[in-house]
């Protein structure tokens, strides 16, 4: 089971600690140096006000902070989680991943999801109401993009007639896409759709700010989804997507690397392939020790 690592970039609260090139340079490569498979980093163009208030968490743009982290190692692969589809023109998204992936030697995996906050969808022009349709449109629409040298697509308010997304992706047919989600309908989308699927955990602090998003609390509800997911492979005809774990640990939870072991042997034998965990520190020197300290006490065990 691999283990991936939320990247701290949003914590506007210390600008000077974790947002300069330089934190990012050292952040990423004692990630690497650790052992973490992965860097994750998320997307919210414009949250509203009122949503950050209630817990919510700002976010550097995805390509950007992922270009950089690419710059800076060699190995580490570069993770949305999430990026929210519908807020952008497919082939806008298509190009942003195919030029990384080209660039990053083929690190790529992105992580998508049909996001929740309203108030965003609406500064950003993009039709909430549609969204879960408008998903499953642009996953077809890069998919389109970028296994076809020149492609023909119909969506909603966009055409291409002859188009080209040049050069592809190194990973072919296409990078890994991660379905988000924990809603049954984000499941289905997972199978018909996606390379894998993608829950995360809400505890109390995330619904609150979150409310919109469907709950996924336990084990047992990762055991749910999972079931239900086979159903509906088995249902359709269609391979059994991979299952990768958003987050594994919370930000500010306690845990023992013995506790954290046995938490990641359990998900290991559910056949969950990775899983993310959030470092704490507040700074860069003392974020780089504990990533440090973890990939000694926790990943070189497992």
């Amino acid at each position: 089971m691999r283990i991936n690592v939320t990247m701290p970039f949003d914590r506007s609260g210390t600008p000077d600690d974790f947002q300069t090139p330089e934190a990012v340079t050292a952040i990423s490569q004692a990630a690497e140096r650790a052992g973490f498979a992965g860097a994750c980093v998320t997307d919210h163009p414009a949250p509203t006000g009122r949503w950050l208030d209630a817990g919510g968490h700002n976010a550097q743009d995805p390509f950007v902070m992922l270009s950089f982290i690419a710059a800076a190692t060699k190995t580490l692969r570069l993770q949305t989680g999430i990026l929210v589809l519908p807020y952008r023109n497919p082939f806008i998204v298509a190009r942003s991943v195919a030029t990384l992936d080209i660039f990053s030697k083929g690190r790529v995996s992105l992580g998508v999801g049909a996001g929740y906050l309203k108030g965003e969808y609406k500064a950003l022009g993009a039709n909430f109401d549609q969204r879960n349709e408008i998903m499953d449109e642009y996953i077809r629409a890069l998919k389109a993009a970028w296994t076809q040298d020149e492609f023909t697509f119909e969506g909603t308010g966009y055409q291409a007639l002859g188009n080209r997304v040049m050069p592809r992706p190194l990973q072919r047919p296409h990078p890994p896409i991660l379905i988000g989600g924990n809603s049954k309908r984000a499941i289905r989308r997972a199978v018909e759709l996606g390379d894998a699927w993608y829950p995360f955990f809400t505890g109390p602090a995330q619904l609150s700010a979150t409310a919109r998003t469907q709950a996924m609390n336990s084990e047992l509800d990762i055991d749910e989804g999972i079931a239900y997911m086979r159903a509906h492979a088995e249902k359709t005809g269609l391979k059994m997507p991979e299952v990768h774990l958003s987050s594994l640990t919370s930000p500010g939870e306690q845990w023992t690397p013995a506790s954290l072991i046995d938490k990641i042997g359990r998900f290991k034998d559910r056949g969950i392939l990775s899983a993310a965990l959030h470092v704490s520190g507040n700074n860069v020197k003392e974020w780089c020790e504990n990533a440090e300290r973890i990939g000694a006490d926790v990943i070189s065990k497992i």
